[in-house]
C-alpha cells in the first residue's frame, strides 16, 4: 500500500517548543520579579515542565478542560492553590506573550516539508487545541502547508487513542495504511500511530545513538531522514535500516 500522506505532531517535532518555552519562561519570570524565586532559570524550567506534563496528562484523560489545565499549572507553579481563575488566566497570558516572542521552527522543518510537498499530502494531529495550534501555525508560516488540523480538545480524543489517529485519517479521506505519523514521543506518537494502523515514525533528536526500537516503528534522528524512510517503508516484514 502506497503512503500518500503524512500527519505531523507540531510541538518539539516541527516547532521548537522546549527552546521557546525555556526562553519565554525566563523572560516572564524576570518581568514578574520571580527570577530568583526558583533557585535558577534551569530549576524554574524543570519545575514548570514537570507541572505541565502532570496537568497535561489530566487534560488528556478528560479530568480537566484545556483552560483548566492552564490555570492549574499556574496555581501549582506559584504555590497559590486558591488563585482565582481571572488572575491565573492573566498570569498565563503574560507568560504566553514572552513564549510567543521566542517561537522558532527547527532548522530541518521547512526543508523536510519542501522535500515532501510534491509527493505526499500533509495534515496535523495535535494533542492541543485548534485555538492554540492554528494561530501558532499561521504565525510560523506553516498553516497553508496542511490540509487538515485535528486537535484533541475539539475532537474529544487524545493520542495515543487509536480513534484520534483514525479521525485524522478520515479528515484526509485516506485509510490509516496510507498515512505516516511523525512525532517526537515514542509511546504517544509512534507507537500510538502504529497501533492505529498508520506508519509510526519516532523523531528522536537527542536520544542515544543506540536505542531499542519497538517492532513496527521507524526511528529517525532528524527530519532530513524522513523522505528516505517514507520511500522505504517496510511494514510488511523487513527491518527498517533507520533506527
Amino acid at each position: 500500500m502506497t503512503l500518500r500522506a503524512v500527519l505531523w505532531d507540531i510541538d518539539d517535532t516541527l516547532f521548537d517548543y522546549t527552546g521557546s518555552d525555556r526562553s519565554g519562561l525566563a523572560g516572564h519570570l524576570e518581568a514578574e520579579g520571580l527570577a530568583a524565586a526558583y533557585g535558577s532559570a534551569a530549576q524554574a524550567l524543570a519545575l514548570w515542565r514537570e507541572i505541565t506534563e502532570r496537568q497535561w496528562a489530566r487534560f488528556e484523560t478528560g479530568a480537566v478542560d484545556f483552560q483548566g489545565q492552564r490555570r492549574d499549572r499556574v496555581r501549582e507553579f506559584l504555590r497559590e492553590p486558591a488563585l482565582g481563575d481571572a488572575a491565573a488566566d492573566a498570569w498565563f497570558d503574560r507568560y504566553v506573550a514572552h513564549y510567543r516572542a521566542a517561537w522558532a521552527l527547527f532548522p530541518d522543518a521547512l526543508p523536510a516539508l519542501d522535500a515532501l510537498a510534491a509527493s505526499h499530502r500533509h495534515g496535523v494531529l495535535s494533542n492541543s487545541s485548534y485555538a492554540n495550534q492554528d494561530p501558532k501555525l499561521r504565525a510560523l508560516g506553516l498553516r497553508d502547508r496542511f490540509e487538515v488540523l485535528v486537535c484533541a480538545a475539539e475532537l474529544g480524543l487524545a493520542k495515543p487513542d487509536p480513534g484520534s489517529f483514525r479521525a485524522a485519517c478520515e479528515a484526509l479521506g485516506l485509510p490509516p495504511g496510507e498515512v505516516a505519523y511523525v512525532g517526537d514521543r515514542l509511546d504517544v506518537d509512534a507507537e500510538g500511530a502504529r497501533d492505529a494502523g498508520l506508519v509510526g515514525v519516532w523523531l528522536d533528536r537527542e536520544g542515544p545513538a543506540e536505542a531499542v526500537v519497538p517492532a513496527g516503528v521507524h526511528r529517525i534522528r532528524g527530519l532530513a531522514e524522513l523522505p528516505r524512510v517514507l520511500a522505504m517503508d517496510t511494514r510488511f516484514g523487513a527491518g527498517s535500516p533507520f533506527r
